[in-house]
């Protein structure tokens, strides 16, 4: 079987080979945080700019402990497969733009030494919210390699996040800043050094990539004739808007359709809010309702109109200059309803500590502020506050009651001291404490709960 793996050794055998090959690359960019979303999607820009321009930048991947993953993709010299998942049908393209991968917990000296090294003009970076903080590993790795460069008189260098947050480049500059601040014997002019050599800028990113199943890799094999131990699926949609402040060059992402931009805080907020918040509310209301995907969300008689009357509910709240969101709603319901992406409402649901502030707590003080209702967000809320109460059968500490896990899983659910939904304590846990304090917003909340707790989501929609 050995023959029929992807690999180098076997390109020959497909019909539609990736348009780079490793020989044409160098390893220019080192991203930290190897999953499905940066195969499916810087390396995809990437490859796509390398193969339109001639140029040859590489991508070094560092996966946080996934052993398993790294091992399958050094089997097959890390060529994998990508699959769109069309409404009419799926396509597959091997894409060959990593050039190496590792575990960097099994190798920290050199992912210290990839950030040191002059030949990295950009590190990038998919963690993960709960990643961003200052003990992080990776965290502490690309503080370490920036320390060395440093010391080494390196060049400068730009660190791109590619996480969903509001202000996700000034949050990984801060937090990198206390890293570097915390390690011992560092140079005093270390802090000088961070702010006229090395660039953060923001970014939004997008495209739904599932959590690859046994039915994306079946597929993959089909396709390609070949055995993929990495392969990824996502929609066909996809989008990278990222701030112009590069410190030492990039690919010419242009070319692939990145928008360089001087401020993503339109795209930024408009993502995050529409999009993001839209895909939280289907989660928890969803689950609420006996749905396990996305599209079977969309499905039920009120998946779009939520979706619609959310997004109609946020615009008010939006910064000029981005997405005109009724059209942007519009495209999120098309993307949503695609039948190819089984997308699963409780991966969305998961981590909603971390995720709520930015999706939909920053609306709703907007909201309340300017004194204009959110019926839709107290309903969203009330299918959260409902999916915090512990399982039955809580079969780690982070399992919540719809099979979502959360870091702060316990604290939430020892918010529930009875059978009254603790709302206000709810909203001070994920440090929303003035939102706790608004008695008519928490009213709304619980005047909702019994609507979702009785499964009458599709009456508020007829």
């Amino acid at each position: 079987m050995a023959d029929l793996r992807l690999s180098a050794a076997t390109l020959s055998r497909l019909s539609d080979p990736p348009p780079v090959a490793h020989p044409q690359l160098h390893p220019r960019i080192l991203h930290l945080g190897l999953g499905a979303f940066h195969r499916a999607h810087q390396c995809v820009y990437t490859e796509r700019a390398n193969a339109l321009a001639g140029s040859d930048w590489g991508i070094v991947s560092v996966a946080n402990s996934n052993r398993r993953l790294v091992d399958g993709l050094l089997a097959q010299d890390c060529y994998y497969s990508v699959t769109e998942l069309r409404p009419d049908g799926a396509r597959t393209a091997v894409n060959g733009n990593l050039v190496d991968a590792l575990v960097g917990g099994d190798d920290p000296g050199r992912v210290r030494a990839l950030v040191a090294a002059p030949t990295t003009a950009i590190v990038t970076l998919t963690i993960t919210e709960k990643g961003y903080t200052p003990d992080g590993s990776l965290i502490g790795l690309l503080a370490a390699g920036l320390a060395d460069r440093h010391a080494a008189g390196g060049p400068p260098v730009t660190v791109l996040t590619c996480d969903n947050m509001a202000g996700n480049g000034a949050r990984l500059q801060a937090v990198v800043a206390q890293a570097l601040a915390g390690l011992p014997g560092r140079s005093p002019d270390l802090a000088a050094w961070l702010a006229a050599s090395v660039t953060f800028p923001s970014t939004v990113v997008d495209r739904i990539v599932p959590a690859t199943t046994p039915a994306d890799r079946e597929r993959a094999t089909a396709a390609l004739g070949l055995e993929d131990a990495a392969p990824v699926a996502g929609e066909p949609f996809a989008q990278w808007v990222i701030e112009d402040a590069f410190a030492a060059g990039r690919p010419p992402w242009e070319l692939a359709g990145v928008e360089l931009v001087a401020d993503v805080t339109p795209y930024q907020v408009t993502k995050l809010r529409l999009l993001n918040g839209s895909h939280s509310a289907l989660a928890y209301l969803g689950l609420a309702t006996g749905c396990q995907t996305v599209a079977e969300a969309m499905a039920a008689p009120w998946g779009a109109a939520l979706v619609r009357g959310l997004c109609a509910e946020i615009a008010p709240t939006l910064p000029p200059g981005g997405p005109d969101p009724t059209a942007y709603a519009e495209s999120l319901v098309t993307r949503f309803e695609n039948p190819g992406i089984v997308h699963q409402l409780r991966q969305i649901g998961s981590d909603g500590s971390q995720k709520l502030p930015y999706r939909w707590l920053d609306a709703v003080r907007r909201l309340r502020a300017e004194g204009r209702p959110a019926p839709l967000h107290a309903l969203a809320l009330a299918a959260w506050v409902l999916a915090t109460r512990p399982p039955t059968e809580p079969p780690s500490p982070t399992s919540q009651f719809y099979g979502t896990t959360d870091p702060n899983a316990a604290a939430l659910a020892a918010c529930w001291t009875d059978t009254t939904p603790p709302i206000a304590e709810l909203l001070a846990a994920v440090g929303a404490a003035d939102l706790a304090a608004d008695a008519a917003l928490v009213r709304s909340v619980a005047d909702a709960i019994p609507i979702v707790a009785h499964n009458r989501v599709e009456e508020l929609f007829r």
